[in-house]
């Protein structure tokens, strides 16, 4: 059995196993950004909807709305109810934002994808997206960054969140999930770009676990964005919606999927 074919095989069980249907399944990890180790797991992640009689309770609240199976070394699996990702969506969740623009789908509804992705252009704030990103950069940095050699994917860590907010600084609109894309719309040629386009080759040629020297361009440029932008004055935009538009989608695709599989 590939690989493909065992995801496939574990959604057809979850949405067995918890009476749900999966409207969306993709790549959300290095393999999407588009620099997988050749030890790299697939993190599989999916928006899942159930029949109404589930939404329809009491206890609703206190209901778990995430499925996660048991990670092993080559498949993290995970997935959201379609109403925890819309209420995520109002606060305009970068992870649910870069999800929606993945490069590899394992299974989809058109209808649904469309649907959301139309959504997102009236929730999406680069405000918040920025707040989120600047966050991660700075967290990511006081941890793997400081010392002396360096795992090849803790660069990325860094590097990629400080490239989300350079493009949100462009209002260059919402973040792509590849990060070449990123790479070659902000970085001018130069020992910088190469330095870290050979990063890209050593982690893709590698194993998760890889080291490396630290790389004088790389670090002075991530030491002086973060200065930079420590001090930024963040004027971005943010929306202010209500749930209007979100019910409209979520009671559609509920009834949807009650209809076509009544108790």
């Amino acid at each position: 059995m590939t690989v493909q074919q065992e995801i496939q095989q574990k959604l057809d069980q979850i949405e067995e196993d918890h009476q749900v249907h999966i409207l969306y399944a993709f790549e959300s990890g290095s393999r999407a950004w588009g620099f997988e180790s050749q030890d790299s797991d697939y993190d599989v992640r999916f928006l899942y909807v159930h029949h109404a009689d589930w939404y329809l309770s009491v206890n609703l609240e206190h209901k778990r709305d995430v499925i996660e199976l048991p990670i092993d070394e080559v498949l993290d699996i995970n997935g959201w109810d379609l109403r925890k990702a819309l209420k995520l969506m109002k606060k305009s969740n970068p992870a649910l934002m870069e999800w929606l623009s993945s490069n590899i789908i394992y299974r989809q509804d058109d209808n649904f994808v469309t649907a959301m992705q139309e959504l997102m252009q009236q929730y999406y704030s680069p405000k918040a997206c920025f707040y989120h990103y600047n966050h991660m950069a700075k967290g990511n940095f006081r941890e793997y960054l400081r010392g002396g050699k360096v795992r090849i994917k803790k660069y990325f860590y860094v590097l990629r969140p400080l490239l989300a907010m350079q493009w949100l600084e462009k209002d260059l609109g919402i973040i792509p999930i590849k990060f070449d894309v990123m790479l070659n719309q902000l970085i001018p040629d130069g020992q910088l770009k190469q330095d870290i386009e050979d990063l890209i080759k050593q982690k893709k040629a590698g194993f998760e676990a890889k080291y490396a020297d630290p790389i004088d361009s790389i670090n002075v440029f991530i030491e002086s964005e973060l200065e930079r932008f420590s001090a930024y004055d963040n004027q971005l935009h943010a929306p202010n919606r209500n749930y209007e538009a979100m019910n409209h989608l979520f009671r559609q695709f509920v009834s949807a999927y009650t209809q076509a599989k009544p108790l």
